[in-house]
């Protein structure tokens, strides 16, 4: 949840994102900080790089769980919580990373250890994932991985 709000800080969103907005906020930040907007030596220079990778990951991040994306991926994500068993996931902080069958990844933010726990001690994953994960927790595609289980 702290990388969200730092991002939508960073580009001046103030609640539900909007990817016309966004965009528009992305383009005048990479502007302002293109590392070539500098000269070599300059004393900006490496702020500039390091402020312009947190500007691509920020707006690939928040054009991931904009409401417009998750619209536009409802049906495989559908599909992949309905069809798909949990292969595998792991718990970091308050980010809860799960792996599906099909080979998605999703990323479900705000979870806390004590909902991890309980997860962890459910008989059932799936069922437990879909009532108490799926339907509460924000979430966003993370990867893909090549390989099919």
């Amino acid at each position: 949840m702290k990388r969200i709000t730092q991002y939508k800080k960073l580009f001046g969103v103030e609640k539900e994102i909007d990817l016309k907005e966004l965009k528009k906020s992305y383009r005048n930040l990479v502007k302002k900080w293109h590392p070539d907007k500098f000269q070599d030596g300059d004393e900006k220079q490496e702020e500039a790089e390091i402020n312009s990778r947190k500007i691509i990951d920020g707006y690939h991040f928040l054009v991931s769980i904009a409401p417009e994306t998750k619209a536009a991926n409802m049906e495989e994500y559908t599909e992949t919580i309905t069809n798909s068993g949990i292969v595998d996931f792991q718990h970091k902080g308050m980010l809860l990373e799960i792996n599906y069958l099909d080979g998605n990844t999703y990323e479900y933010f705000g979870v806390t250890k004590k909902i991890y726990i309980k997860m962890v001690n459910s008989d059932n994953l799936n069922r437990f994932a879909k009532r108490s994960i799926y339907p509460k927790y924000l979430y966003r595609k993370s990867k893909r991985t090549m390989e099919h289980a």
